[in-house]
């Protein structure tokens, strides 16, 4: 069942200026509910602009995007589109507002009228879901930058969300941080069932999703699971994007003659494939 719909969607930022700038370009996609998606894209693909009509933060230039039967077009629907959809961006600094952490996280109910012994259920549930209910008297500021974007996730979560879109979430996080919300993004989504879409740079992230959709120039060059996107690693270099470092040293030895499976996407996997070849590693 679709959760996500994009029906021919265009984007142009400044139209009719002299700056015109066509970002998304007819997108025909469509994301079932319950999946974990990833978008991927060098810079300027249109990816974080796509991502942004899932909860109506732009709205199409033309076409259609449509959250849980819902038109982002239609502004009696757009509040309970926003329920719906949580969005976590890149920056965990820009996104924490109150000086207490479950103040922050208590932040959307409260806008919503939420009752204040729901609220609080609310916050304490959405905190657990994380794994920051140690951390809900402390102040955002003294938060690690994975902490931070924990907080972020929790807030949405306090506003029943039912699919969370993550814009690069780790981009600006050590490799500790990028576990940390990786780790409790793929939870969510395993025990909870949330719709996951989340846009990245780091492709061993992206080996989490049931699902990748690349990007470029505005339109979808392709879509399939990771194994079967990563495969093609001549295709990706070409469009400017890695693959996994196992996959891509995999291709590599196969270029050099070795035998070597045709779907090889993590670490393990290349060193059974390499153990098996005769190469032990141990």
């Amino acid at each position: 069942m679709s959760f996500i719909e994009f029906h021919d969607l265009t984007h142009c930022y400044n139209q009719g200026q002299e700056n015109e700038y066509m970002a998304i370009c007819g997108v025909n996609l469509s994301i079932e509910q319950g999946s974990f998606t990833v978008i991927l894209g060098r810079n300027g693909s249109g990816k974080s602009t796509l991502a942004k009509h899932i909860n109506g933060l732009l709205l199409p230039t033309s076409g259609v995007c449509l959250v849980d039967g819902r038109d982002t077009q239609d502004m009696d629907d757009l509040w309970a589109i926003r329920r719906q959809v949580g969005m976590v961006f890149q920056n965990p600094d820009n996104q924490l507002i109150a000086a207490v952490v479950e103040d922050d996280v208590a932040f959307g109910p409260e806008n919503l009228g939420i009752a204040p012994q729901e609220i609080r259920s609310r916050v304490d549930e959405a905190l657990k879901a994380v794994g920051m209910e140690k951390y809900k008297s402390f102040a955002p500021h003294l938060l690690s930058g994975g902490q931070k974007q924990r907080i972020a996730i929790a807030g949405a979560l306090a506003m029943r969300t039912r699919c969370l879109v993550l814009d690069e979430p780790t981009a600006m996080l050590d490799p500790q941080g990028r576990e940390e919300v990786l780790n409790t993004v793929r939870r969510l989504h395993d025990e909870q069932g949330i719709t996951i879409v989340y846009i990245t740079h780091f492709m061993e992230e992206a080996v989490a999703a049931d699902r990748i959709v690349v990007m470029d120039q505005g339109r979808i060059q392709a879509e399939g699971t990771p194994r079967e996107i990563f495969c093609e690693v001549e295709a990706m270099k070409a469009g400017g994007l890695d693959v996994p470092l196992a996959a891509e040293l995999a291709w590599r030895l196969r270029r050099e003659g070795m035998k070597l499976p045709g779907q090889i996407m993590t670490d393990e996997e290349l060193v059974q494939a390499l153990e098996a070849y005769g190469c032990p590693l141990s």
